[in-house]
């Protein structure tokens, strides 16, 4: 995990996942996180758009051939790929809180990120690509950052 330099990219004490606008497979990541997140503690933007613009370093926001997810907390660290992935489950609460302790684990992540970086890679060949963001209910509407 990576220091940055400003706090939650909404301002809030919200973790905000990153993710590529585009991705047919990001957005159901969206949709999956969202629904085990009935408190409602994370955000999510593009990394195309306006918020990661602000928010993040030009290095993180290319989401590239392995379509990086990138979390940023609301202490300003970052994450990326399967940390990214599971402190975000983390985040959620419950069950998925355990995901946080696997998160702590170099040896397990660096086997995870193998894993994500080969599926990223075919993520849209399988999944395919959209130039359309999904129309989101209304309970994730204030969760979608630009």
């Amino acid at each position: 995990m990576n220091a940055g330099s400003s706090p939650s990219a909404d301002g809030a004490a919200h973790p905000v996942v990153f993710f590529d606008g585009e991705c047919v497979l990001c957005h159901s990541g969206v949709r999956f996180l969202a629904a085990r997140d009935p408190r409602g503690r994370l955000r999510f933007a593009p990394l195309d758009g306006e918020t990661a613009r602000r928010s993040l370093p030009p290095s993180l926001r290319d989401a590239g051939p392995d379509g990086t997810v990138v979390l940023l907390e609301p202490d300003g660290c970052t994450s990326v790929r399967a940390e990214a992935v599971l402190r975000a489950l983390a985040a959620t609460g419950g069950a998925w809180s355990v995901a946080g302790a696997l998160a702590r684990s170099r040896a397990l992540l660096a086997l995870l990120d193998v894993g994500y970086r080969a599926l990223a890679r075919r993520r849209t060949r399988w999944f395919g690509r959209t130039t359309e963001c999904p129309l989101p209910d209304p309970s994730m509407r204030e969760r979608l950052l630009p």
